[in-house]
């Protein structure tokens, strides 16, 4: 048959060449309309009670198993599962409705989860759009345990396959044993996915959102998915498999070459100097940090806290995952994000009113500014793991001096509360700002007289730049990190920190582009802070080019009037410093 090339979104890094296994992860077959006597109807909500117990049991199992073999942090992914069982409102209705029409549970709980899942697909926002994958995941669950139906498990492969599906959820994901699943894609999803989180995590080759992918393959059709360009190809031609073999071959060998820098400074051949960190989510990515040779963490992601959970994070929960981190990197600095969550991710216990368009709404600084109750909750204890190791304080989406004064002066109101009781912290702690608004980068000169650091968040700066929305596919091809009027940005932001003695960093995706990496360090930065996994490869990259060529690399970037023409030029000088490299 015909070589034919889907294209996704990778997912998770790798190659992978074998046979296609189709895993049905749809709906259950419409359940039939079935009445039930009115003596039966106390029986029938309490067999959909003790179904819903069996469920829970279920899922508890399979979150201590992945907690036990992958890290507690994706456990806690399970959470939402268990949140959707003790929904009152679902379980309610289900109940209502069996008693008020006679119906059988099974019947009843499926058009109930329609109502629901129907009513996700309405809201245009692709974090709680992915967060749907709970409810099936559940709902599936639920279904076949009311109808006696056997759940299928990827833990029974008995051969190594490439499993293929429409989605898979965390449940799927965590039955995976890495020696049976070679590699996964899905119809669906994307780079934020629990599925994708656990991909990487599981170091499986994954691409995600490919579509049309479980309508192309039959079972036992042979597949190779490239989790580094977001390519599956179906019947491969015996000359694309050779091709990709040696790419296997030497992705892997780039891989074991690559740790070999983990310890070795970030310094160009003639003395210059940066900073390689990473970004993180929660404290338990620490070790994999560590283990990859980050010299500290540039972007503390503290949303985590706040997601899938029916309450607000208390005091102590902050301060003992803050205090562990700090222990755990020190003498490293660790800056620490404050909350950039927008009104569309809380859960509605805190009343936040649906926005048309959360990107531009009530979300990170402007949300804490407006609720300080909760805003100091986190600060307090910031302050107080600051008595433990180096960490910094970091505000997001400030978009004027006015923001940024407000916000310093809850913090100072803080440390005034923690003198009063002789609680220890470091008085003297660094405030940062991100740049990731047009408006701060412009006036980036009267903002760095008044913080201790810039970091460059471009995935934001870029999208508002450009007035690109990133997760829209019908301008996907607009967002541009090489645009002249994003770097010219980035150098304006970079030169007026400088001015004013400050230093500068980056930790937007831009980051961990090995073709972008010289232009940013001749522009003069001084931090890049990336995926754990992608630090060897830039700091193989920075200890290949001298800081003259580097500055001259960037003044001829900036000469380009396309993102096109900045980019070809990127990836050729990437390849005349590194000429051995298996580039993209």
């Amino acid at each position: 048959m015909k070589q034919r090339i889907l294209k996704g979104i990778p997912a998770a890094p790798g190659i992978s060449v074998g046979k296609a296994f189709l895993f049905d992860t749809h709906e259950i077959t419409q359940i039939i309309k079935r009445p039930i006597l009115e003596e039966a109807v106390i029986g029938e909500v309490k067999r959909f009670k003790e179904t819903l117990n069996k469920t829970r049991n279920e899922i508890l199992k399979i979150k201590d198993k992945i907690s036990k073999e992958i890290g507690a942090e994706h456990g806690e992914i399970f959470n939402a599962h268990l949140l959707v069982l003790e929904d009152s409102m679902l379980i309610d209705e289900v109940i209502t409705r069996v008693k008020k029409e006679h119906l059988s549970a099974e019947y009843v709980f499926q058009e109930v989860l329609k109502k629901y899942i129907k009513a996700f697909t309405r809201i245009d926002d692709e974090y709680l759009k992915e967060r749907m994958s709970d409810i099936n995941d559940v709902g599936r669950r639920i279904l076949k345990n009311l109808i006696g139906a056997k759940h299928d498990s990827l833990s029974e492969l008995k051969v190594p396959v490439i499993v293929i599906a429409y989605d898979l959820s965390p449940s799927d994901t965590a039955s995976m044993h890495k020696d049976k699943v070679t590699a996964f894609a899905t119809d669906i999803g994307g780079r934020t996915s629990h599925t994708a989180i656990m991909a990487k995590s599981l170091e499986i080759p994954a691409v995600v959102g490919l579509e049309e992918i479980t309508s192309s393959v039959k079972n036992g059709d042979t597949v190779i998915v490239d989790g580094n360009n977001g390519l599956v190809i179906i019947h491969p031609a015996q000359e694309t498999i050779r091709d990709y073999e040696h790419q296997k071959k030497g992705f892997e060998e780039r891989e074991r070459s690559l740790f070999g820098l983990r310890d070795l400074p970030a310094e160009t051949p003639d003395g210059h100097k940066v900073e390689i960190v990473a970004n993180i989510e929660m404290p338990e990515e620490v070790p994999s940090i560590i283990y990859h040779g980050a010299q500290g963490i540039g972007l503390y992601r503290t949303e985590y806290f706040y997601m899938n959970r029916a309450d607000l994070p208390t005091e102590e929960e902050h301060y003992e995952a803050y205090k562990s981190v700090a222990q755990k990197m020190a003498p490293h600095s660790v800056i620490i994000r404050t909350l950039d969550l927008g009104g569309d991710k809380f859960l509605s216990h805190l009343e936040v009113p649906h926005e048309m368009n959360p990107f531009l709404g009530w979300r990170a600084i402007r949300f804490c500014l407006a609720r300080p109750d909760i805003f100091k909750v986190q600060l307090r204890a910031i302050l107080k793991a600051s008595a433990h190791g180096n960490l910094k304080v970091m505000y997001p989406m400030i978009s004027g001096l006015e923001e940024l004064r407000q916000a310093n002066a809850i913090l100072k109101e803080v440390k005034e509360e923690l003198k009063s009781k002789n609680t220890p912290f470091d008085d003297n702690i660094q405030v940062g700002v991100m740049i990731e608004i047009p408006s701060a980068a412009i006036i980036s000169d009267l903002l760095a007289k008044e913080v201790d650091f810039f970091s460059i968040g471009t995935n934001d700066l870029i999208q508002y730049s450009i007035a690109v929305d990133r997760v829209n596919e019908k301008i996907a091809y607009l967002y541009e990190p090489t645009h002249p009027g994003v770097l010219r940005l980035i150098k304006r932001i970079i030169e007026n920190g400088h001015n004013a003695g400050i230093w500068v960093g980056i930790c937007g995706e831009m980051a961990g582009e090995p073709e972008l990496v010289p232009i940013l360090l001749g522009l003069g930065m001084n931090e890049f802070s990336m995926s754990s996994a992608l630090i060897p490869e830039i700091k193989r990259i920075i200890r290949s080019l001298s800081m003259a060529q580097a500055k001259e690399i960037a003044e001829r970037a900036l000469s380009f009037s396309t993102g096109r023409e900045v980019e070809e030029f990127a990836m050729a000088k990437l390849k005349e410093i590194l000429p051995e490299a298996e580039l993209k």
